[in-house]
């Protein structure tokens, strides 16, 4: 952000980053992918990497993210972002690269995808949002919705005997040796937002050492599919997701 400013007599204490388009966002109020994407791109013009970074976004509600990120924007194919995002950091490796994606798309089918990359300890951010639904085609269960979670293909809530257990992604991936920075974040509350914006901060400064593959996953709301106001949506999100998805650093570099 930049220093405050006086214009027309008055003191201007925040303005959108050059790094955001004008393009109004499409996504539901209360969504927390607005909050991420200009936390990002906030991230991105601090640091002065405008020219050097790289996006890379999948299907999902994400698909239009290179609408409103004022960067270099890349689309993949549903759950192929990480392999994408491989070959152009491998092509181009002095570039700051991320790929932006829904929990549908990493953890179901781009599941794959995503432990191999991180395996190899790809040189990238994977920018993760969790929600807990399949948000963008109709509000079906996901990976990681939780158990007796209503959804349109689990009307009576998930069972385990039928659905299994949800899938904690970010605490399994931590677990591989590629994995230099893994961390759990939210946007519910401003709080929240300052660490999250910290976290990418220090992933793209990691992105210099070389050193493995920085994770965010966020924790977000998804209001529409939870059929909820966006108030009541960030408290069944701080009731419900937060314990069975708590926030705070998996793993930190030593």
């Amino acid at each position: 952000m930049e220093p405050a400013e006086n214009i027309d007599g008055m003191m201007l204490v925040y303005k959108k980053p050059p790094t955001l388009t004008d393009t109004p966002m499409h996504y539901c109020p209360g969504c927390g992918h607005g909050v991420v994407h200009k936390v990002l791109m906030e991230v991105v013009d601090e640091l002065k990497i405008q020219e050097e970074t790289v996006g890379v976004a999948p299907v999902g509600c994400s698909v239009f993210a290179y609408d409103y990120m004022n960067i270099d924007m890349q689309e993949a194919a549903h759950g192929r972002a990480t392999a994408v995002a491989t070959g152009i950091k491998r092509v181009l490796p002095e570039k700051f690269v991320f790929t932006y994606q829904g929990d549908g798309d990493l953890a179901a089918i781009g599941t794959g995808e995503t432990i191999h990359t991180i395996n190899r300890g790809e040189n990238i951010l994977i920018v993760f949002i969790n929600n807990g639904i399949y948000g963008m085609t109709g509000g079906q269960m996901a990976p990681t919705s939780l158990l007796g979670m209503k959804t349109t293909t689990t009307p009576f809530g998930r069972e385990v005997s039928a659905m299994g257990n949800p899938i904690k992604i970010t605490e399994l991936i931590a677990q591989l040796p590629g994995a230099y920075y893994v961390t759990r974040q939210a946007v519910y509350t401003t709080a929240a937002v300052r660490k999250l914006k910290k976290s990418i901060e220090a992933s793209f400064k990691y992105q210099k050492l070389k050193k493995g593959t920085c994770f965010i996953e966020v924790v977000s709301s998804c209001p529409s599919n939870w059929k909820l106001t966006p108030v009541e949506a960030n408290e069944w999100l701080e009731k419900n997701m937060l314990p069975f998805y708590p926030l705070g650093d998996i793993k930190v570099p030593k």
